[in-house]
């Protein structure tokens, strides 16, 4: 088995990245990207990995949705009691990464976190799947539960008491990755892949080539 890791691969190939042609801006750069990455039909290209630590760092990650993109940063939802949200308020700052793999192509982002206003959290709550909505208030998350079948049964108690509108529990919102540090890489042949970083500096982006 070790020996057939070694050699799961391919080599990459993409568009050359480079300092003087990528955008200034990199909300734009990315949202040039996504573009690309929606373009080529392949599913669920909001997914990111979502890292966080506590207090003491210790790191956790897990798969999370982007659901909002605007120039303060990037908006995924949760319940507020979870453990990535307890992580959060104890050290408000994560990474994401997203992959584009039928690109070549990964976006690193990191920065501070802010959970977005009660209005925006309900706004979404509300135009999410019913299922969706009876779902975030049964359940729980991140705590240990009986079985499937408590947690199904649970899920019919709320479903009888809530109806077709369920509003957003207090415990359930959004929060906002506001970055300082992104990095654009693309695949490239021999491993010499394109790497640019931005960083926040004095109010304003540097753009720095990094070595593959």
């Amino acid at each position: 088995m070790a020996k057939d890791l070694l050699w799961h691969g391919a080599q990459y190939e993409g568009e050359r990245l480079d300092v003087a042609t990528i955008d200034a801006d990199p909300m734009a750069q990315f949202r040039r990207w996504y573009k690309d990455a929606e373009a080529t039909g392949g599913r669920n290209i909001n997914a990111m990995t979502l890292a966080t630590a506590d207090a003491t760092g210790r790191p956790s990650a897990r798969i999370v949705l982007l659901k909002e993109l605007d120039d303060r940063g990037f908006v995924f939802f949760t319940n507020y009691e979870s453990h990535k949200a307890e992580q959060l308020a104890a050290n408000p700052r994560a990474a994401l990464v997203f992959y584009w793999g039928k690109l070549d192509r990964q976006v690193r982002v990191e920065g501070a976190v802010e959970k977005v206003d009660d209005a925006s959290s309900a706004a979404y709550f509300d135009v999410r799947p019913l299922q969706s909505r009876i779902g975030a208030l049964a359940s729980p998350q991140s705590r240990v539960i009986a079985s499937r079948e408590a947690l199904e049964a649970r899920v019919q108690e709320i479903a009888a008491v809530v109806g077709e509108r369920p509003k957003r529990p207090d415990n359930w919102g959004g929060y906002r990755v506001i970055p300082d540090e992104l990095e654009f890489w693309q695949g490239q042949p021999s491993r010499l892949h394109d790497r640019i970083r931005y960083r926040m500096i004095d109010g304003g982006w540097q753009l720095d080539r990094l070595a593959p």
